[in-house]
């Protein structure tokens, strides 16, 4: 069977706009409920969440050390450091505690 590449793509193509147009077509008037409104103020965050914590995990050469990182980034995120500050401390914390572990 010979697999032909474009239809893929056109599949793919077709899905993706569908999602993204579907909303648009069904959903006619303004939304006031305050409980679809908040529910879709923060589908992007926990969606981010959700893709960026098992990357943390595996990102690193052992948990322990992603543990430590990610530790440091909230720690420091609680403090409302900046996002340079946040990220080169996480990254040394990684790199050092890589360094002890191994």
């Amino acid at each position: 069977m010979e697999h032909n590449i474009y239809i893929y793509i056109l599949v793919m193509a077709g899905v993706t706009y569908l999602i993204r147009a579907l909303p648009l077509v069904l959903v006619k008037r303004e939304i006031t409920s305050p409980f679809i409104k908040s529910f879709l103020y923060y589908v992007p965050y926990a969606t981010l969440a959700a893709m960026t914590f098992p990357a943390i995990l595996d990102s690193t050469g052992s948990v322990v050390s992603a543990v430590c990182g990610f530790g440091t980034a909230l720690l420091l995120s609680y403090m409302e450091k900046s996002l340079l500050t946040v990220s080169l401390c996480s990254c040394a914390v990684v790199f050092v505690v890589e360094r002890l572990i191994l």
